[in-house]
Protein backbone atom coordinates (compact mmCIF):
# COMPACT_ATOMS: atom_id res chain seq x y z
CA UNK A 1 0.00 0.00 0.00
CA UNK A 2 1.70 3.51 -1.06
CA UNK A 3 0.72 6.59 0.40
CA UNK A 4 1.59 10.14 -0.82
CA UNK A 5 3.53 12.32 1.64
CA UNK A 6 5.17 15.63 1.93
CA UNK A 7 8.65 16.08 3.74
CA UNK A 8 9.36 19.30 5.31
CA UNK A 9 5.87 20.41 4.59
CA UNK A 10 5.25 24.40 4.65
CA UNK A 11 9.23 24.91 4.58
CA UNK A 12 11.69 26.09 2.08
CA UNK A 13 11.99 23.16 0.30
CA UNK A 14 8.80 20.46 0.44
CA UNK A 15 9.50 17.71 -1.44
CA UNK A 16 7.36 14.24 -2.69
CA UNK A 17 7.59 11.34 -1.54
CA UNK A 18 5.61 7.55 -1.18
CA UNK A 19 5.17 5.36 2.12
CA UNK A 20 5.26 1.97 1.42
CA UNK A 21 2.83 0.16 4.57
CA UNK A 22 2.73 -3.38 4.53
CA UNK A 23 -0.64 -4.43 3.62
CA UNK A 24 -3.70 -4.42 6.00
CA UNK A 25 -1.37 -2.74 8.37
CA UNK A 26 -3.40 -2.74 11.69
CA UNK A 27 -0.03 -2.78 14.18
CA UNK A 28 2.56 -0.52 14.85
CA UNK A 29 5.31 -1.81 12.25
CA UNK A 30 9.16 -1.22 11.99
CA UNK A 31 10.14 1.57 8.97
CA UNK A 32 13.15 2.51 6.88
CA UNK A 33 13.86 6.10 5.53
CA UNK A 34 15.91 5.35 2.34
CA UNK A 35 18.87 7.92 1.61
CA UNK A 36 20.24 8.31 -1.75
CA UNK A 37 23.66 8.54 -3.37
CA UNK A 38 25.52 11.12 -4.78
CA UNK A 39 23.96 13.20 -8.10
CA UNK A 40 20.41 14.44 -7.91
CA UNK A 41 17.97 11.56 -8.00
CA UNK A 42 13.87 10.92 -7.81
CA UNK A 43 12.43 8.75 -4.94
CA UNK A 44 13.23 5.70 -6.63
CA UNK A 45 16.81 6.63 -7.04
CA UNK A 46 16.28 5.96 -10.88
CA UNK A 47 19.70 5.02 -12.34
CA UNK A 48 19.38 4.34 -16.09
CA UNK A 49 16.98 1.38 -16.23
CA UNK A 50 16.77 0.64 -12.81
CA UNK A 51 14.82 1.77 -9.91
CA UNK A 52 16.58 0.44 -6.62
CA UNK A 53 14.73 2.09 -4.18
CA UNK A 54 11.48 1.05 -5.78
CA UNK A 55 12.74 -2.58 -5.10
CA UNK A 56 13.73 -2.17 -1.88
CA UNK A 57 10.47 -0.21 -0.52
CA UNK A 58 8.12 -3.13 -2.60
CA UNK A 59 9.91 -5.92 -0.80
CA UNK A 60 10.14 -4.80 2.66
CA UNK A 61 6.68 -3.61 2.68
CA UNK A 62 5.55 -6.97 1.34
CA UNK A 63 7.55 -8.38 4.68
CA UNK A 64 5.82 -5.84 7.10
CA UNK A 65 8.37 -2.88 7.20
CA UNK A 66 7.20 0.19 6.23
CA UNK A 67 9.14 2.40 4.12
CA UNK A 68 9.89 6.01 3.16
CA UNK A 69 11.68 7.45 0.01
CA UNK A 70 11.12 10.71 -1.23
CA UNK A 71 13.01 12.74 -4.25
CA UNK A 72 16.42 14.33 -3.11
CA UNK A 73 16.35 17.71 -2.83
CA UNK A 74 18.78 18.67 -4.84
CA UNK A 75 16.44 16.76 -8.04
CA UNK A 76 13.99 19.50 -7.17
CA UNK A 77 15.35 22.37 -6.24
CA UNK A 78 18.86 22.05 -7.34
CA UNK A 79 19.14 25.07 -9.82
CA UNK A 80 17.26 27.37 -6.56
CA UNK A 81 20.30 26.08 -4.54
CA UNK A 82 23.23 26.88 -7.19
CA UNK A 83 21.23 30.16 -7.94
CA UNK A 84 20.83 31.35 -4.29
CA UNK A 85 24.56 30.06 -2.33
CA UNK A 86 26.09 28.20 -5.24
CA UNK A 87 29.35 27.54 -2.50
CA UNK A 88 27.23 27.13 0.44
CA UNK A 89 25.92 23.18 -0.75
CA UNK A 90 26.82 21.10 1.69
CA UNK A 91 25.77 17.37 2.70
CA UNK A 92 23.84 19.22 5.02
CA UNK A 93 21.48 21.09 2.73
CA UNK A 94 21.78 18.62 -0.11
CA UNK A 95 20.33 15.26 2.31
CA UNK A 96 20.47 15.13 5.88
CA UNK A 97 18.25 17.94 7.18
CA UNK A 98 15.55 16.28 4.80
CA UNK A 99 16.66 12.53 6.04
CA UNK A 100 16.30 13.86 9.30
CA UNK A 101 12.68 15.57 8.44
CA UNK A 102 12.08 11.95 7.22
CA UNK A 103 12.78 10.30 10.12
CA UNK A 104 10.30 13.03 12.53
CA UNK A 105 7.73 12.24 10.35
CA UNK A 106 7.61 8.78 10.39
CA UNK A 107 8.55 8.47 14.40
CA UNK A 108 4.99 10.92 14.70
CA UNK A 109 2.78 8.15 12.33
CA UNK A 110 0.90 6.26 14.79
CA UNK A 111 1.20 2.77 12.00
CA UNK A 112 4.67 2.93 13.06
CA UNK A 113 6.80 1.51 16.23
CA UNK A 114 8.44 4.36 16.52
CA UNK A 115 11.13 2.56 18.67
CA UNK A 116 12.08 0.65 15.01
CA UNK A 117 12.78 3.10 12.56
CA UNK A 118 16.35 2.33 10.65
CA UNK A 119 17.98 4.53 8.08
CA UNK A 120 19.38 2.61 5.02
CA UNK A 121 22.23 4.84 2.83
CA UNK A 122 23.53 3.67 -0.16
CA UNK A 123 26.57 5.45 -1.81
CA UNK A 124 26.87 8.52 -0.19
CA UNK A 125 23.80 8.13 1.56
CA UNK A 126 25.51 5.25 2.99
CA UNK A 127 28.94 7.02 4.04
CA UNK A 128 26.47 9.79 5.56
CA UNK A 129 24.33 7.43 7.30
CA UNK A 130 25.88 7.67 11.24
CA UNK A 131 25.93 11.46 10.71
CA UNK A 132 22.61 11.51 9.87
CA UNK A 133 21.84 8.84 12.93
CA UNK A 134 24.12 11.40 15.03
CA UNK A 135 22.72 15.08 13.84
CA UNK A 136 18.92 13.90 14.71
CA UNK A 137 18.21 11.17 12.71
CA UNK A 138 18.30 9.06 15.78
CA UNK A 139 17.29 5.47 14.44
CA UNK A 140 17.17 2.00 15.88
CA UNK A 141 19.83 0.97 13.66
CA UNK A 142 21.96 1.93 10.54
CA UNK A 143 22.25 -0.16 7.30
CA UNK A 144 24.79 1.12 5.05
CA UNK A 145 24.83 -0.17 1.17
CA UNK A 146 27.65 0.42 -1.32
CA UNK A 147 29.20 3.10 1.08
CA UNK A 148 33.01 4.32 2.14
CA UNK A 149 34.50 5.41 5.55
CA UNK A 150 37.08 7.32 3.11
CA UNK A 151 36.64 11.22 2.08
CA UNK A 152 35.05 12.06 -0.62
CA UNK A 153 37.71 13.39 -2.77
CA UNK A 154 39.60 10.23 -2.48
CA UNK A 155 37.13 7.83 -3.66
CA UNK A 156 36.44 10.40 -6.73
CA UNK A 157 40.22 9.60 -7.24
CA UNK A 158 40.20 5.79 -7.21
CA UNK A 159 37.41 5.76 -9.56
CA UNK A 160 39.57 8.09 -11.75
CA UNK A 161 42.55 6.25 -11.21
CA UNK A 162 40.55 3.37 -12.41
CA UNK A 163 39.12 4.70 -15.50
CA UNK A 164 42.53 5.64 -16.43
CA UNK A 165 43.61 2.15 -16.44
CA UNK A 166 40.82 0.89 -18.77
CA UNK A 167 41.27 3.15 -21.11
CA UNK A 168 43.21 2.77 -25.08
CA UNK A 169 47.29 4.34 -24.39
CA UNK A 170 46.66 7.21 -26.71
CA UNK A 171 43.45 8.36 -24.52
CA UNK A 172 45.28 7.45 -20.87
CA UNK A 173 47.63 10.53 -21.66
CA UNK A 174 45.09 13.12 -22.19
CA UNK A 175 43.43 11.89 -19.08
CA UNK A 176 46.28 11.77 -16.84
CA UNK A 177 46.81 15.67 -17.17
CA UNK A 178 43.19 16.29 -16.32
CA UNK A 179 42.90 13.63 -13.32
CA UNK A 180 46.51 15.46 -12.06
CA UNK A 181 44.71 18.66 -12.14
CA UNK A 182 41.80 17.43 -10.20
CA UNK A 183 44.17 15.69 -7.73
CA UNK A 184 46.15 19.76 -7.08
CA UNK A 185 42.51 20.92 -7.01
CA UNK A 186 41.55 18.40 -4.27
CA UNK A 187 44.90 18.70 -2.40
CA UNK A 188 44.76 22.45 -1.74
CA UNK A 189 41.43 22.04 -0.33
CA UNK A 190 42.83 21.88 3.04
CA UNK A 191 44.53 24.67 3.47
CA UNK A 192 41.62 26.84 2.10
CA UNK A 193 39.43 28.37 5.04
CA UNK A 194 36.17 28.40 4.79
CA UNK A 195 35.02 31.67 2.86
CA UNK A 196 37.92 30.68 0.21
CA UNK A 197 36.29 27.28 -0.11
CA UNK A 198 32.97 28.79 -0.97
CA UNK A 199 34.19 31.06 -3.65
CA UNK A 200 36.57 28.15 -5.24
CA UNK A 201 34.75 25.77 -7.70
CA UNK A 202 36.46 22.04 -8.15
CA UNK A 203 35.08 20.75 -11.15
CA UNK A 204 31.33 21.39 -12.56
CA UNK A 205 28.74 23.43 -10.45
CA UNK A 206 30.83 21.38 -7.11
CA UNK A 207 32.60 23.94 -4.90
CA UNK A 208 35.39 22.88 -2.22
CA UNK A 209 33.43 24.12 0.68
CA UNK A 210 31.28 20.38 -0.11
CA UNK A 211 34.29 18.72 0.07
CA UNK A 212 36.39 20.42 3.11
CA UNK A 213 32.74 20.56 5.29
CA UNK A 214 32.42 17.07 4.87
CA UNK A 215 35.91 15.93 5.93
CA UNK A 216 35.76 17.59 8.57
CA UNK A 217 33.00 15.75 9.82
CA UNK A 218 34.91 12.23 8.96
CA UNK A 219 32.97 8.73 8.84
CA UNK A 220 35.12 7.16 11.27
CA UNK A 221 34.17 9.64 13.95
CA UNK A 222 30.36 8.87 14.03
CA UNK A 223 31.39 5.10 13.49
CA UNK A 224 33.99 4.68 16.35
CA UNK A 225 31.52 6.16 18.52
CA UNK A 226 28.15 4.30 17.71
CA UNK A 227 26.80 1.24 19.73
CA UNK A 228 23.61 1.17 17.48
CA UNK A 229 23.23 -2.10 15.46
CA UNK A 230 25.29 -1.84 12.37
CA UNK A 231 24.70 -3.46 8.97
CA UNK A 232 27.46 -2.59 6.23
CA UNK A 233 26.86 -4.71 2.86
CA UNK A 234 28.59 -4.39 -0.65
CA UNK A 235 28.72 -6.35 -3.90
CA UNK A 236 31.79 -7.70 -4.98
CA UNK A 237 31.52 -6.24 -8.49
CA UNK A 238 31.18 -2.88 -7.21
CA UNK A 239 33.45 -0.62 -9.37
CA UNK A 240 32.61 2.62 -7.57
CA UNK A 241 33.39 1.36 -4.07
CA UNK A 242 36.15 -1.08 -3.49
CA UNK A 243 36.50 -3.95 -1.58
CA UNK A 244 40.03 -3.78 -0.87
CA UNK A 245 39.61 0.06 0.51
CA UNK A 246 35.84 0.45 1.43
CA UNK A 247 34.52 -2.37 2.60
CA UNK A 248 37.75 -3.75 4.22
CA UNK A 249 38.01 -0.24 6.09
CA UNK A 250 34.45 -0.88 7.25
CA UNK A 251 35.95 -4.00 9.03
CA UNK A 252 39.28 -2.25 10.24
CA UNK A 253 37.25 0.57 12.09
CA UNK A 254 34.54 -1.37 13.14
CA UNK A 255 36.78 -4.89 14.36
CA UNK A 256 35.97 -6.34 17.65
CA UNK A 257 32.42 -4.10 17.69
CA UNK A 258 29.79 -6.75 18.76
CA UNK A 259 27.06 -4.10 17.05
CA UNK A 260 28.45 -4.42 13.51
CA UNK A 261 27.63 -7.24 10.93
CA UNK A 262 29.21 -7.74 7.23
CA UNK A 263 27.87 -8.74 4.28
CA UNK A 264 29.90 -9.29 1.09
CA UNK A 265 27.79 -10.71 -2.09
CA UNK A 266 29.85 -12.20 -4.89
CA UNK A 267 29.01 -11.13 -8.41
CA UNK A 268 26.99 -7.73 -7.53
CA UNK A 269 27.37 -4.33 -8.49
CA UNK A 270 27.13 -0.64 -6.79
CA UNK A 271 23.15 -1.11 -7.23
CA UNK A 272 23.20 -4.70 -5.39
CA UNK A 273 21.92 -5.86 -9.00
CA UNK A 274 24.15 -9.05 -11.44
CA UNK A 275 27.07 -7.54 -12.91
CA UNK A 276 27.65 -7.19 -16.56
CA UNK A 277 30.70 -5.51 -17.73
CA UNK A 278 31.90 -5.06 -14.35
CA UNK A 279 34.06 -1.70 -15.53
CA UNK A 280 33.83 1.86 -14.24
CA UNK A 281 34.34 2.90 -18.04
CA UNK A 282 30.96 0.46 -18.39
CA UNK A 283 28.62 2.03 -15.91
CA UNK A 284 26.44 3.81 -18.62
CA UNK A 285 26.00 0.24 -20.33
CA UNK A 286 26.14 -1.57 -17.00
CA UNK A 287 23.09 0.29 -15.88
CA UNK A 288 21.16 0.93 -19.35
CA UNK A 289 20.48 -3.12 -18.86
CA UNK A 290 17.12 -3.18 -16.28
CA UNK A 291 17.31 -5.32 -13.32
CA UNK A 292 15.88 -5.49 -9.83
CA UNK A 293 18.13 -5.45 -6.07
CA UNK A 294 19.24 -9.12 -5.71
CA UNK A 295 16.51 -10.93 -4.05
CA UNK A 296 19.24 -12.24 -1.34
CA UNK A 297 20.20 -8.55 -0.36
CA UNK A 298 16.44 -8.06 0.19
CA UNK A 299 15.79 -10.81 2.48
CA UNK A 300 18.76 -9.74 4.27
CA UNK A 301 17.96 -6.64 5.04
CA UNK A 302 14.63 -7.62 6.05
CA UNK A 303 15.45 -10.21 8.53
CA UNK A 304 18.02 -7.59 10.06
CA UNK A 305 15.40 -5.26 11.00
CA UNK A 306 13.00 -7.92 11.74
CA UNK A 307 15.59 -8.85 14.14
Amino acid sequence: MNEKIIIGRGMKYPLNGILSLPDHCTSMVPAVVLVHGSGPADMDESIGANKPFRDIAEALSAKGIAVLRYDKRTKIYGKQMLKENPGDVTVESETIEDAILAAKLLKNDGRIDSDKVYILGHSLGGMLAPRIDAEGGDFTGIIICAGSPRILSDILMSQNDDMLSQLPKFLQKIANRQIAGLKAKFDAISGMNEEKAKQTKIFGKTYAWYFKEMAEHPVTHYLSRTEKPLLILQGDKDFQVSTEKDFALYQQICIGKPNVRFKLYPGLNHLFMKSVYGRVKDFKKEYKIPQKVSTEVLEDIAEWILA
